[in-house]
């Protein structure tokens, strides 16, 4: 199948999904505004129309597209998107690491749409994922299928650390109790390796950390086997590790930093080193606090 092809399917796709989901209602917006909607060009939005005019889904009244019935499975192309699960976790990565990339910034409004086809998913994932994540308070609804991101105070992010403080301190003393056998002692050994080839590269790729970060202290809190760990990782990562809000003028020189102290607690964690551990995340930890409210403070 030709990539036009394939761009053209999946956008048919979208279309029915979202005029399923009442995003899109009858009357259909201009098409300028579907182009913009979708992201796609005004050949592909005919392209479009028409064919959910020839499959009854639309028809043309007057200047103007009408919805004249709601749209079945077979209306659509099949296995053009990956299943919805993993569509949800490539999502929740590519969220994340816009907000890393100050592609996200608070006050900035967006709509699911836009996202949907920025990050190639369907819009159904997108709004999912923006109702779960609503209840951390960072994000607002502006009006059905758009959305704001909102700012904290500090007082909100010190309480954030109380949690993760509480939270991996016990996750962490739960790892040093873990079998031998145990396929985390395993990654944590190949966490050590990837921090370590990253402190050759961290000058150029300090922004590259947030990801590695990410996948250490959720290594650490994964010992717990405590779903409503993993949960609280979902905002934990947004302020800490993607550091949502923060003044980025001194990013390097504290990733920098932040690298050498997970190697400290890899290094004790792996040899087995109880206090030695503990005592590296709570260094780590204290850092990250002293870091945070700076770095807030000079946002704001």
């Amino acid at each position: 199948m030709s990539r036009s092809q394939n761009l053209r399917q999946n956008v048919i796709n979208q279309m029915l999904e979202s005029i399923a989901q009442h995003h899109i209602r009858s009357p259909l917006p201009p098409q300028a505004a579907l182009a913009e909607m979708f992201n796609i060009s005004r050949t592909t939005v005919r392209h479009t129309l028409h064919y959910l005019h020839q499959c009854g889904v639309l028809d043309k009244v007057d200047q103007t597209w009408v919805i004249v019935r709601d749209p079945r499975e077979d209306d659509g192309f099949s296995a053009l998107t990956p299943p919805i699960e993993q569509q949800a976790s490539h999502f929740e990565q590519m969220f994340f690491n816009m907000i890393n990339q100050r592609q996200l910034v608070p006050g900035d409004t967006f709509s699911e749409l836009q996202l949907a086809q920025q990050v190639k998913v369907s819009p159904v994932v997108v709004r999912e994922f923006l109702l779960r994540f609503m209840r951390y308070d960072l994000l607002e609804p502006v009006r059905r299928g758009q959305w704001r991101m909102k700012k904290f105070t500090q007082d909100y992010a010190e309480k954030l650390f109380e949690l993760r403080e509480m939270l991996e301190t016990h996750a962490l003393s739960r790892f040093l109790n873990l079998p031998a056998g145990d396929e985390r002692w395993v990654q944590a050994r190949d966490l050590l390796d990837r921090h370590r080839s990253m402190r050759d590269t961290i000058a150029s790729n300090y922004r590259h950390f947030a990801a590695l970060d990410r996948q250490m202290h959720s290594l650490i809190l994964s010992a717990a086997n405590n779903p409503f760990f993993n949960q609280s990782l979902e905002i934990i990562s947004v302020i800490f590790h993607s550091h949502y809000q923060w003044d980025e003028s001194d990013l390097k020189q504290r990733n920098i930093v932040a690298l050498e102290e997970h190697m400290a607690i890899l290094t004790a964690l792996i040899g087995r080193q109880d206090v030695d551990a503990l005592c590296a995340l709570h260094n780590h930890l204290a850092t990250a606090k002293t870091s945070m409210v700076r770095s807030i403070g000079q946002y704001n």
